[in-house]
């Protein structure tokens, strides 16, 4: 999408009563005309946040500020110089440390989304929450969900309760349960005495489908009514050919499944075929 696209199919989303935009990726701030994007959404009534790898953040601050962003999303998986490395193929796990810290100094609510799968980084599940002990950052782990390519299978999975089960274990009697928003996809708690807090966003184990208010536009310009669902509708085509989008935005979201993309049996869940009718977080927009 060209940055006029994304402008003028958001401008329809939030005249439909969207108020929150979230930019993701891919990484969005590759894009050579980031700025550009983002301080014109920013003339619209809404609140806007972006999820990042970290890499790039420090060069956008001033525009992030100016646009009235004040939520900042980093995906980081591993607190582990190697398993990093291994993971993002870069050697930047030093500059995301450094600029974490810097979105702290200016002011910015800051989330860390980790992805737990089984016996690679769930050893690091109590180091990350540490790092909320003196720092007022927001921890998200996030159950691994199946996509194409990503080799998903159940044995990987890091359930919701094991969790709370191992910080019962090692923080007793201090874990507290704090007051969700509306429509949250987290179940958020603290250590008590800590800065920041954490979040456990539990699709398979724990799934908020009855609540979820989500819908994902595509980098190539298609809605994407939940992220388990292959089923996409191009908003792009219509667009170009001077089209209403319209009726593909509430055909969309008339055939949203009730839990997860029409995978609510354990057997669709399991079933390999299904996951990869479905395209790979990276070009989804993770």
């Amino acid at each position: 999408m060209t940055q006029d696209e994304i402008y003028e199919i958001t401008k329809t989303f939030v005249d439909l009563g969207v108020n929150k935009v979230r930019l993701t990726g891919g990484e969005p701030l590759v894009r050579k005309d980031f700025d550009d994007i983002i301080n014109r959404l920013a003339t619209l009534p809404i609140e806007i946040s972006i999820t990042t790898n970290g890499i790039l953040i420090d060069r956008h601050i001033d525009v992030l500020k100016k646009a009235g962003v004040h939520t900042i999303t980093v995906s980081l998986d591993s607190l582990d110089r190697e398993k990093f490395k291994h993971i993002t193929r870069r050697n930047e796990f030093h500059k995301v440390q450094q600029n974490i810290d810097l979105l702290l100094q200016e002011g910015f609510n800051v989330k860390i989304n980790i992805v737990l799968i089984k016996d690679f980084n769930d050893n690091e599940i109590i180091d990350f929450i540490n790092l909320t002990q003196k720092k007022k950052i927001i921890v998200r782990f996030i159950e691994f969900m199946p996509f194409d390519g990503n080799s998903w299978d159940r044995n990987k999975l890091v359930p919701h309760q094991e969790i709370l089960s191992l910080l019962d274990y090692n923080y007793p009697l201090q874990l507290e349960k704090l007051t969700d928003e509306e429509n949250a996809t987290a179940k958020n708690y603290r250590i008590k005495n800590y800065k920041g807090s954490f979040g456990l966003i539990s699709s398979i184990t724990n799934p908020f489908c009855d609540s979820c208010n989500r819908i994902r536009l595509t980098a190539d310009g298609k809605i994407k009514n939940c992220l388990f669902s292959s089923q996409e509708s191009s908003l792009l085509e219509p667009l170009r050919n001077k089209k209403s989008i319209l009726p593909a935005i509430q055909k969309s979201i008339q055939n949203k499944h009730f839990t997860r993309g029409g995978m609510d049996t354990e057997d669709k869940i399991n079933n390999p075929d299904l996951h990869s009718s479905n395209r790979s977080m990276i070009s989804i927009g993770g």
